[in-house]
């Protein structure tokens, strides 16, 4: 059963959540990621039904996260690789793993490094104040509109409440407290 779309909510996280965030799709893009990158190689690895896999491969396309390259001519067989709008989705896969391996495995530290192929040490994913540079605690975060939510979407539609909690804040909104 698919679900209600979200591609016109007013948050960015919910817009990304209806191109990548479908059960399981987070997974098929790791992977891709991965290498896994062939059709009965995901469905292996993930135990997922073909129907499934074909559904969220169709979004992922459809959405131009990822496109598929033919590796054999006789038959006709292609392989999917992330585009570059799919790679872009690496950085908060790292943070839902980072998340994971503090809070899912116990005690802390999941199964995988991720490594900067450069030096080799693990890369890890923060919160940086792009002006200063200093690293940004979640207590210290807020939220403002940028501008480009001029109204408050009606009542009881999706997104209405949080959208005017900022439209009221001049300060906007901190997150968290």
């Amino acid at each position: 059963m698919k679900r209600t779309s979200l591609h016109d909510y007013p948050c960015s996280i919910a817009r990304a959540l209806d191109a990548a965030g479908e059960w399981w799709t987070p997974l098929i893009v790791r992977d891709i990621a991965y290498g896994v990158r062939r059709f009965g190689e995901i469905q292996e690895d993930l135990g997922i039904s073909a129907n499934v896999l074909s559904d969220r491969l169709d979004t992922l396309l459809a959405e131009g996260l990822a496109q598929t390259r033919v590796y054999q001519r006789h038959p006709v067989r292609h392989e999917y690789i992330l585009t570059e709008k799919g790679l872009d989705l690496l950085p908060a896969l790292l943070a839902l793993m980072s998340w994971g391996d503090r809070w899912a495995w116990q005690p802390a530290g999941g199964p995988v490094r991720v490594l900067h192929e450069h030096c080799g040490h693990e890369v890890s994913v923060e919160l940086r104040c792009a002006h200063c540079d200093a690293a940004v605690a979640p207590s210290e975060l807020r939220a403002k509109l940028s501008g480009r939510l001029t109204q408050p979407p009606r009542e009881r539609a999706p997104g209405h409440l949080s959208a005017k909690r900022l439209m009221d804040s001049s300060a906007g909104v901190e997150l968290g407290g």
